[in-house]
């Protein structure tokens, strides 16, 4: 039995051998010489060159996306941190400025005591919103006018020749939070 299955197995081997030989002959006759079917083996690893190339570029392209979104998010995260207490700072502005105005009446009075008081109250607000990162925006009288740090309310006529396109006077004093300007100051600026 088992040299009647090597003879059955050898004999399928044989015809399948004939038939592959009967088939590359008929391609090789239906194609005017032999070089196609080369032609068509070096396309298919040609093929598969370009799709690694292909699959290895938009590997690259993912990797550098991420890396960007990495990169934008860390920037973001840090920029949350310094301006996260914003809100607060923002909402104590307008107690700043009332300090300012109260300080600026009580020096009126002669009471040294209570002006000393409420400037050491003032300085220690003051220092603890500028720990906080707050800094007041610089602009002062005589200074030209800049719309992007700062905000002209009125015009008036410019008292003098060297005022004109100029600022004339501080209304409300402005502050930013890192580079960051969370309020513009109030100006008036010279026609």
């Amino acid at each position: 039995m088992f040299k009647k299955i090597f003879k059955d197995k050898h004999q399928m081997t044989t015809e399948n051998t004939e038939q592959q030989q009967e088939l590359d002959d008929a391609t090789i006759e239906n194609n005017a010489n032999g070089e196609q079917l080369i032609v068509e083996e070096l396309s298919a690893e040609e093929q598969l060159a370009q799709d690694l190339a292909k699959e290895k570029d938009k590997f690259l392209r993912l990797f550098a996306e991420f890396e960007n979104y990495k990169k934008r998010t860390t920037k973001e995260r840090i920029d949350l941190f310094k301006t996260a207490n914003q809100d607060v700072l923002q909402a104590l502005l307008p107690i700043l400025d009332d300090f300012d105005r109260a300080l600026a009446e009580i020096k009126k009075s002669e009471d040294d005591a209570l002006i000393k008081g409420v400037e050491l109250i003032f300085d220690k607000f003051k220092n603890t919103l500028t720990s906080k990162g707050l800094e007041e925006v610089e602009v002062k009288a005589g200074d030209i006018f800049n719309a992007d740090f700062a905000e002209a309310i009125t015009q008036i006529p410019a008292p003098s020749p060297n005022l004109k396109g100029k600022v004339v006077d501080v209304i409300e004093k402005g502050y930013k939070l890192g580079d960051k300007i969370i309020r513009f100051p109030k100006v008036v600026t010279g026609q």
